[in-house]
């Protein structure tokens, strides 16, 4: 603190840190910077794996790539999660510090108040006294002179601590917003970061999966992904009888047009790697039978963030894996949207939403993976008019009795393309 001397008055700023908070402040200073530069280097290595994985994924589907698949994901998911922690020590660096920047700025306001209100006292005081009185007082005329000239710069003085008290306001008030956001950070890498360790637990185990069932022989993948995409078709074509048959009212005015752009794509990076409709793709498997693709495949290796695409329910989810031998969406999850659509996310790897939880646009909703018949990581993604879908136990299916997933009139399948 530093008194500053005007005649009869005295004014008291605050103008230093205690040390040792100066010094913490530069250590938490020092410490975040070093975090940062090591984030940035482990970021390139992760953007390094998620090119491998995109070549990989490029390349016809063996077991050897899809072995090679595992073995980068895990080592990704491992840089995330280095990635995620030091992203976490920063922001708990960065929380302390601004803590100490409040408590700081809190004791000058306080320190500084108490000044400006003794110093506005004296100065009163001062301009009180009139020139008769001033000259009167004092032996030498210069005396007096010097007395008015010490009186107006010190209110030039208190005028500007006073604007500096409004500033040190202003900046405390931002540090506390910036706190409370640091903290809402740190809450979401926490969320980050157990995600990464389930994500790497899911990929070591789906690997042995893999290896165990065929016993590490390429012929036997191969005759796998056969037998994976006949029974693939079988409960498509099921599904298609059944859907054939439902004659649900749709009342097209119950749901946006085509063209209004009401939804926001589920991945942050987009690659269309399937169109919705009558494809060419569609056209080289016998399951649609003309009536082609029900949604959009999206490119997305496994772990990648899925996100509603417009704020809604989640209506339901479901995994058709844990029936053996049915191939099919996979782990997937339903929202209902208060505009009458609803959208679908399929082939996921981990779900992180219920049945009845409301979501907001962008909310993450699951991860991206190559669950149920999937010829290799994506998200599928389909939008229909809510009056022509429902949730359906097949009691009667080949392959896949007893697992749900959506059924829908064919009139109420929209092109995503109409609405994204």
């Amino acid at each position: 603190m530093q008194w500053i001397r005007y005649g009869v008055v005295v004014v008291l700023v605050c103008t230093t840190l205690s040390v040792s908070a100066a010094s913490r402040i530069e250590e938490l200073q020092e410490k975040i910077t070093g975090h940062n530069s090591e984030i940035e280097k482990i970021e390139k290595e992760i953007k390094q794996y998620e090119k491998e994985l995109v070549q990989i994924g490029k390349e016809k589907s063996t077991l050897k790539n899809t072995i090679r698949t595992f073995d980068v994901s895990i080592r990704k998911f491992n840089s995330d999660i280095t990635a995620t922690q030091k992203k976490i020590n920063t922001t708990t660096y960065s929380i302390e510090q601004l803590g100490l920047n409040i408590i700081t700025k809190e004791e000058k306001i306080k320190q500084n108040t108490q000044a400006l209100a003794h110093s506005l006292r004296s100065m009163n005081e001062a301009e009180s006294q009139t020139l008769l009185e001033l000259i009167l007082a004092h032996n030498k005329l210069s005396e007096v002179w010097n007395e008015v000239a010490s009186i107006g710069q010190f209110q030039a003085q208190v005028n500007e601590s006073l604007t500096s008290l409004k500033e040190l306001k202003t900046e405390l008030i931002q540090n506390k917003e910036e706190e409370e956001q640091k903290k809402k950070e740190f809450i979401v890498y926490k969320g980050d970061l157990d995600d990464k360790k389930e994500l790497v637990e899911y990929n070591r185990t789906e690997k042995n999966k893999v290896l165990k069932v065929t016993e590490n022989k390429e012929t036997t993948y191969g005759d796998q992904l056969a037998e994976k995409k006949r029974k693939r078709e079988q409960f498509a074509a099921e599904i298609l009888e059944l859907e054939s048959q439902l004659q649900l009212e749709i009342d097209p005015n119950a749901f946006p047009q085509p063209g209004t752009k009401v939804l926001a794509w589920p991945l942050d990076t987009v690659v269309i790697t399937q169109y919705f409709g009558n494809t060419e793709f569609a056209q080289t498997t016998s399951a649609y039978k003309g009536q082609g693709h029900n949604g959009i495949d999206l490119s997305a290796s496994t772990g990648t963030k899925v996100k509603a695409a417009l704020a809604g329910t989640i209506e339901a989810v479901g995994n058709t894996d844990v029936i053996p031998g049915c191939y099919s969406y996979g782990k997937w999850i339903l929202i209902r949207h208060p505009n009458g659509l609803s959208t679908l996310y399929a082939h996921l790897s981990l779900i992180k939403v219920s049945q009845g939880q409301e979501v907001a646009t962008g909310d993450t909703i699951g991860f991206s993976g190559n669950t149920g018949y999937s010829t290799g990581p994506h998200l599928h993604f389909t939008v229909y008019a809510s009056q022509g879908v429902q949730v359906q136990q097949f009691s009667k299916s080949i392959n896949c009795k007893g697992t749900s997933i959506p059924i829908a009139d064919l009139k109420a399948y929209l092109n995503p393309l109409q609405y994204l």
